[in-house]
């Protein structure tokens, strides 16, 4: 045998194959060959210059049940090539567990489902065993709807979808709930496709909302609307369904894109709108009870699945601008008129004040125009005074109706709300609600009654101060309830004696009416008309000035001749 003395070169070679060796397999898997079994460990030699040991229980059934052996070829992780006590470090389940990263990132990259058993709970979720490699299920993931107890699925083989993977931080997460869904989405569309319009089916209330109900129909959920339930008005869906009751629907309406479907279970029943106008003709009366109220009326059911609309303008004959609750109450029995009915728009118009009497053709029947009635002012307003009358009905009296000789804006003012006051009916309007009253009426007319009926232009008039102002005098004619009002230049024919101030309130002149318009209410009176009058009359009676005689003669002529007689 020949001697072999290695030069340095030798030595820095085989050091470097070392390294090489080294950096080839630790941290890999490599093939090995089982040499001997030694209790519960099996001696496996890799190539290396030693052997390793590895648990049986690392290779699973194979090892627990005796079917490892000398000869057995396995794949085991190599750690380290040599530890302190000369042997190669190996680990059968290390091996498993890279064998099962490269298998899912396969799956991974494929967007490929992966098995797995969820084997313990964590913070925030729990931990699956995907053959050998541990992966994170975060809690929201586990199923569509939160799960409270997940003992079920705990142990049990099933598919997940892996989210996430980082090899170097040896993370993975998962999701179970993906793999529902998709699962699902194919049983919906099944489902959905099976399903048509008009079929009857039967399912399941599953949740129950203001606005209807879900119900479960073998896999997918269909909308039952609160308005599909029944034909009468239902105000929550709890008053007819609870959760778990089950039910037959029919498919309204099925969208094939959205997979959403529309269910009814009114529609199973017969449609009590059929023959709607003859059952309910205009103008006849029922008994309905009153389901709901609102603003602008209140809503009457005549029989189950028949309402109609009181409009708050048919509640009352005389309560206008007041709120429908005021007047009826929900659950309230109430007689009702038909007003009309739309079978189409499935609408039904009802009066309630039609079944009671008109109040303004019972005021009609009972206070004829011109009978005299008393009534509480309840308002003043620009234009005249409202009267609270019998029937609870109102009547105006006009501004113009208040009084014959003075102003309607004037005369208003002595009058507040809650005075009782007389009035006569002057007219009773039935079509438009209408009383009018009259309180100047209940007196004559004093153009047209008395000394006032007498009176025409250019009588004379003995007239009484009444008030004295800058521009003349207000008087009242004797033996009448006219007034009038005298100019400055009507108070005499000669301008120094045209002074308001020479009279006083009380004093007594006759005087000329210049004016008399029974339209337009006015008479006008003049001393100066007068004065020119008597004189005219004078000269044609005692002879003219032309005769030599002065206007001073004629006048004291004349009045000697009134004295006389």
């Amino acid at each position: 045998m020949t001697d072999f003395n290695p030069s340095t070169e030798d030595f820095a070679a085989l050091l470097e194959e070392s390294f090489v060796q080294n950096d080839l397999y630790e941290g890999a898997v490599v093939k090995g060959t089982v040499v001997a079994i030694e209790k519960d460990l099996a001696v496996i030699d890799v190539g290396l210059k030693v052997e390793g040991r590895v648990p049986l229980k690392e290779f699973g059934a194979k090892g627990r049940d005796g079917e490892m052996g000398v000869g057995t070829e396995v794949e085991v992780y190599l750690e380290r090539v040599e530890n302190a006590l000369g042997e190669a470090v190996l680990s059968r389940e290390k091996a498993r567990r890279e064998e099962s990263w490269v298998r899912l990132e396969v799956a991974f990259e494929a967007n490929e489902k992966v098995n797995g058993q969820i084997f313990n709970q964590v913070k925030g979720g729990f931990t699956v065993d995907l053959d050998g490699a541990v992966a994170f299920l975060p809690r929201s993931q586990v199923d569509i709807r939160p799960v409270r107890d997940v003992t079920p699925l705990m142990h049990t083989p099933q598919p997940f979808q892996i989210l996430k993977m980082d090899k170097r931080r040896g993370n993975i997460v998962v999701s179970r709930r993906v793999v529902l869904e998709e699962t699902r989405a194919e049983q919906r569309s099944e489902l959905v496709q099976s399903l048509e319009e008009g079929h009857t089916v039967e399912g399941v209330v599953k949740n129950i909302t203001d606005y209807g109900a879900f119900v479960d129909l073998g896999g997918i959920d269909g909308l039952l609307h609160v308005t599909d339930i029944a034909w009468r008005r239902i105000n929550h869906p709890s008053e007819v369904l609870t959760i778990g009751q089950t039910v037959k629907v029919q498919i309204i309406r099925v969208n094939q894109e959205t997979h959403r479907i529309s269910l009814g279970m009114k529609q199973l029943e017969t449609d009590p709108w059929d023959g709607i106008e003859a059952k309910y003709p205009i103008e006849a009366k029922f008994t309905g009870r009153v389901t709901n109220i609102t603003d602008y009326g209140a809503f009457v059911e005549l029989e189950p699945g028949i309402e109609g609309l009181i409009h708050v303008s048919e509640m009352s004959w005389t309560k206008k601008n007041v709120h429908p609750g005021k007047i009826v109450s929900t659950s309230q029995e109430v007689e009702v008129m038909i007003l009309e009915v739309d079978p189409v728009k499935r609408r039904i118009s009802l009066g309630l004040k039609q079944t009671l009497q008109n109040p303004w053709d019972a005021f009609a029947e009972q206070f004829p125009v011109g009978t005299n009635v008393e009534g509480e002012v309840k308002n003043k307003t620009e234009f005249g005074l409202f009267i609270g009358l019998d029937g609870d009905v109102d009547g105006m009296v006009h501004l113009s109706d208040l009084d014959w000789n003075r102003p309607g804006e004037q005369v208003i003012e002595e009058y507040k709300k809650g005075d009782m006051v007389k009035a006569v009916v002057l007219d009773v309007d039935v079509d438009k609600e209408r009383i009018s009253l009259g309180i100047k009426q209940l007196t004559g007319d004093p153009m047209e009654t008395g000394a006032g009926g007498e009176l025409r232009k250019n009588s004379v008039v003995t007239c009484e101060v009444t008030e004295i102002k800058d521009g003349g005098l207000d008087v009242k004619i004797a033996d009448s309830d006219l007034t009038a009002f005298i100019r400055r230049a009507d108070l005499s024919r000669d301008r120094e004696e045209q002074r308001p101030e020479r009279y006083s309130v009380g004093d007594k002149f006759d005087a000329r009416i210049t004016q008399f318009d029974k339209k337009t209410r006015r008479v006008t009176v003049s001393i100066k008309a007068l004065e020119i009058a008597e004189e005219k009359e004078a000269v044609a009676q005692y002879g003219s000035s032309d005769s030599g005689a002065s206007l001073g003669d004629i006048l004291g002529a004349a009045l000697k001749q009134q004295s006389d007689d």
